[in-house]
């Protein structure tokens, strides 16, 4: 039997398949399985042994209505599908949803949660929400394979794969911190300064190197915060996917806000310190199998307003950003230096 799963975005979501994906090859090696995904986010599955990888041309044979038609006869020329598992649930993959059910394959959809994401935002009910990997399993449990997310090493850098400088083989002793300031949605960002001025604190305390991550579109950002922050190296524009998240898997932590990057230091296995303002990971995207503490925010009952959003999209009802604000260097220092440095010596 071979089930097509579909997930082609955003960056984070497709990363937080692999506990799932590797969670079926090890406990249904029988069951073929293939991704419909991106091709820059092959490094993410690597690592994971009889998993077959279909990448889309979204931007030219496969852009449009007459695109999908053409991307559902390419996949069926290459493999024969018995089961769709959508864990998109966007109008793409709902074309080739009914696709493939005209031609009598079924079709399990993940549930998003979207009326119980609306109770959080409105203040009607503040729970804790199934987390999208725990959804991701759910629609594995529909078509008739329940699944146990793999228990670590879900994302493994490529052993083919290695840095092109050795700069993280440094001076004994020394910590090297991952520094992920920047998000797509400035309701997930923590104000630079205090950044510069978090970075600072851990720097008079500690012997470390802060090393910048972001994406292209953070470039400037970066380039302008590094010369702002002693002993910090901006990696944007320097490593390729693969060599990003090999550099990952070697540091001793990373500082992030509710981003890809949180989730992909996550997913090679570091402590991942993360900072949230108007989103909250109560509402299913927390840093995975990190401890809760780790998330650190204002406590929605002293901030009653948060969280105001899902996805971070949308601007401050109170218009004093009071989430972000309110968390003051010193606040989060303290906590990671009770929560991560404390086994560091100074």
């Amino acid at each position: 039997m071979r089930l097509l799963v579909i997930r082609t975005s955003a960056m984070g979501d497709v990363a937080l398949t692999t506990p799932v994906l590797k969670g079926m090859r090890n406990q249904y090696p029988e069951i073929e399985l293939v991704l419909l995904t991106r091709d820059a986010f092959k490094p993410f599955f690597s690592s994971i042994i009889g998993l077959d990888l279909f990448f889309p041309d979204l931007k030219e044979r496969h852009k449009g209505f007459t695109g999908l038609i053409r991307l559902f006869k390419d996949i069926n020329r290459q493999f024969e599908i018995d089961y769709v598992i959508d864990l998109h649930d966007v109008l793409r993959s709902k074309i080739l949803r009914v696709l493939f059910r005209l031609t009598g394959v079924p079709v399990a959809v993940v549930d998003k949660g979207r009326s119980e994401k609306r109770s959080m935002i409105t203040g009607k009910k503040k729970i804790r929400l199934k987390h999208s990997v725990e959804r991701y399993c759910d629609v594995f449990a529909k078509a008739g394979f329940p699944v146990i997310p793999a228990k670590d090493k879900w994302v493994v850098p490529s052993s083919d794969v290695s840095l092109k400088t050795g700069i993280l083989s440094g001076r004994p002793g020394l910590l090297n911190i991952g520094v992920a300031p920047y998000a797509k949605h400035k309701l997930k960002m923590w104000p630079e300064n205090y950044m510069v001025r978090l970075l600072e604190l851990i720097g008079k305390n500690h012997r470390c190197r802060f090393w910048l991550f972001g994406g292209n579109e953070d470039l400037g950002r970066l380039i302008s915060l590094q010369c702002r922050i002693a002993g910090s190296t901006n990696l944007v524009g320097k490593l390729s996917l693969d060599e990003e998240l090999i550099f990952m898997s070697k540091l001793d932590m990373m500082i992030s806000m509710d981003s890809s990057n949180m989730h992909m230091a996550a997913l090679v296995g570091i402590k991942v310190i993360s900072i949230w303002g108007g989103t909250d990971p109560l509402c299913g995207f927390a840093a995975w199998m990190q401890p809760e503490s780790f998330s650190i925010r204002i406590p929605d009952e002293e901030l009653t307003c948060r969280p105001c959003t899902i996805y971070g999209k949308g601007e401050c009802k109170r218009l004093d950003f009071a989430c972000m604000i309110w968390l003051t260097p010193e606040m989060v220092f303290q906590k990671i230096e009770k929560l991560v440095l404390s086994g560091y010596s100074k």
